[in-house]
């Protein structure tokens, strides 16, 4: 990790526990972070690419686009 991200969660970690932010907003958060990433579901890029489940996997080996386990579940990020 770069030192500026340990920063951002740092302070990030502070915040929510002085309650200065609530859950609603630490999901607003993570919600605006998803967007600017591209961040889906295999099966909801699958969808959004038109293309099978396997086609995603052919997209990863290619390193079209990158793979990432968050929470148990596998997501896709596009962002190029």
């Amino acid at each position: 990790m770069s030192e500026l991200s340990d920063k951002i969660k740092l302070h990030l970690g502070q915040r929510v526990q002085n309650g200065e932010l609530n859950n609603n907003e630490v999901v607003e958060i993570l919600d605006s972070l998803a967007s600017f990433l591209n961040l889906k579901t295999i099966s909801d890029y699958a969808k959004s690419e038109n293309i099978t489940y396997n086609g995603v996997l052919k997209r990863i080996e290619q390193k079209k686009v990158s793979e990432y386990v968050l929470f148990n579940v596998k997501f896709i990020i596009d962002n190029e």
